[in-house]
């Protein structure tokens, strides 16, 4: 079995961390070999945050290379960009449509670039963009991009949706399950 490379990034506190123990936790219960690698910007500052999830048959290193990355999760457009170089030529970009401003422009240094999707997609990138805020707020909170975002993903999985919501049930506190389970479902049922 072919090994599947998977980047998850954001910007500290979207909960890029509990995506990654999501997907870990459904892949190593469905048979997979899976290595994760958290790699930590500075998330307590809004800093960039990166995860890698690679699973397979076996599964020797969790570091993801250059033009490796089957799929990139990405909980903010910029952070898209940031890690294009990652993604394989085949590969599937899931982009959060919400801004986030970094630190240089949030201090007037530098402007939030403009059209970073509409730029991505002229390149020839397979984009997958999805409002992923304003599904979180109709699931109850916008805590809740993180799992809209996973929802999305797994339509690009052979893994039933059922073997999903019961992962969340084991990842996720059980006072916010329901709630999740319907980020889950609306990323997962989105239609453009």
């Amino acid at each position: 079995m072919k090994t599947t490379n998977v980047m998850i990034v954001g910007v500290g506190g979207q909960g890029s961390l509990l995506a990654s123990k999501l997907l870990g936790t459904l892949l190593v219960e469905n048979g997979y070999d899976v290595k994760v690698s958290e790699v930590h910007g500075m998330s307590q500052r809004g800093g960039s945050v990166v995860t890698y999830v690679r699973f397979g048959s076996r599964v020797y290193s969790p570091v993801i290379e250059d033009g490796e990355a089957d799929f990139i999760v990405s909980f903010e457009k910029i952070e898209a960009a940031r890690y294009l170089n990652k993604l394989s030529k085949n590969g599937t970009i899931i982009v959060n449509t919400q801004q986030i401003d970094p630190m240089p422009v949030i201090i007037g240094a530098a402007s939030y670039p403009e059209n970073v999707i509409e730029e991505m997609k002229s390149k020839g990138v397979n984009v997958d963009d999805i409002d992923a805020m304003t599904l979180a707020i109709e699931a109850g909170s916008a805590k809740a991009c993180n799992i809209v975002l996973m929802g999305r993903l797994a339509k690009y999985f052979d893994i039933s949706k059922e073997l999903w919501l019961e992962a969340i049930e084991k990842c996720v506190k059980p006072q916010f399950v329901e709630m999740n389970k319907k980020a889950f479902e609306l990323g997962y049922n989105f239609d453009k």
